[in-house]
């Protein structure tokens, strides 16, 4: 009868329900820097902000990172004042809220990387590449802003550009492919008399094209060869920055269009032997890009 009893007890108290937390792990950090340059000289400072967008508009604490090591930072913005060569890294956010059930994490945020120069020159590239056909501007930036005469870029160890007078910045025209590598700066000028010349480190410029060629592939498996059929894929790399307008693909036959332009980049055809090629095109862009012909079934 006890047993029974406390049954009964225990079906007749209130539940406890946890409430279900959202599915907050699937937030990312988001990482920005707010003041300074990703290159900058011991002794300058940059400012770093971490940002939350929680659709519930939750509380959040900030946890700071470079690289693997956590630092000691806990709000918001993360400032590196008067910066030391040992702070160059790439720095992370990530979220925390406290709850109930312990502390949720955000997704670490993408990195920023900082690098702390205890030299005497920059040469200070776009965080982003650049793409074929573009005009890059490059600024060889000295410690102190002494007024230059004179400011040579070099690429791969090789002097590329040589200008005069107190500009530091420096322009690289019609990008292409070839224009890709480790590119540095000389600045001189003078002071009490005597001509002083500096050299930065290396810094990398990427140059990428928008659209690189296509390369066909003609997949033929089993279950297309039993209805005698097979598949062109249209393989290729669109560079485009956001927001990159569509591109259409075209599939071709012995020089002859098979079916109209498509979306997609691949397309299911009758299995004949032939040569066949694809063509990628960005109407708004104007570009398009022929593949190399290939053979099936020859």
């Amino acid at each position: 009868m006890d047993t029974l009893i406390t049954l009964l007890v225990l079906s007749t108290l209130p539940q406890l329900v946890v409430p279900e937390d959202p599915p907050a792990t699937s937030i990312q950090a988001v990482l920005e820097m707010v003041s300074g340059e990703s290159s900058i000289f011991s002794g300058e400072s940059v400012e770093l902000k971490c940002s939350i967008s929680d659709p519930n508009q939750a509380t959040w604490s900030y946890r700071w990172f470079r690289e693997s090591k956590q630092l000691p930072q806990k709000g918001e913005n993360l400032i590196l004042w008067k910066a030391h060569i040992k702070e160059s890294g790439k720095f992370y956010c990530q979220g925390a809220r406290d709850t109930i059930v312990g502390d949720i994490l955000s997704l670490k945020s993408l990195p920023v990387e900082i690098n702390v120069d205890g030299g005497w020159a920059i040469l200070q590239v776009p965080p982003r590449p650049s793409f074929v056909g573009d005009t890059l501007m490059v600024t060889c930036r000295i410690r102190n802003k002494p007024q230059l005469h004179e400011v040579i870029l070099y690429k791969d160890g090789v002097e590329v550009l040589r200008q005069k007078g107190l500009n530091p910045h420096l322009y690289l025209t019609n990008l292409t492919l070839e224009d890709q590598g480790k590119y540095s700066c000389r600045a001189s000028w003078d002071v009490d008399g005597y001509t002083r010349s500096v050299i930065s480190a290396v810094t990398p410029v990427e140059v990428l094209e928008v659209l690189t060629q296509p390369r066909l592939e003609i997949v033929a498996d089993a279950v297309l060869i039993a209805i005698n059929r097979m598949k062109l894929i249209c393989n290729l790399k669109y560079n485009a920055p956001a927001p990159a307008p569509p591109i259409q693909y075209y599939f071709y036959k012995d020089n002859s269009r098979l079916g109209t332009s498509t979306s997609e980049n691949h397309d299911e055809v009758q299995r004949t032997p032939g040569q066949y090629s694809c063509k990628a095109k960005v109407p708004e862009l104007n570009l398009s890009r022929w593949s190399e012909p290939k053979s099936f079934g020859r």
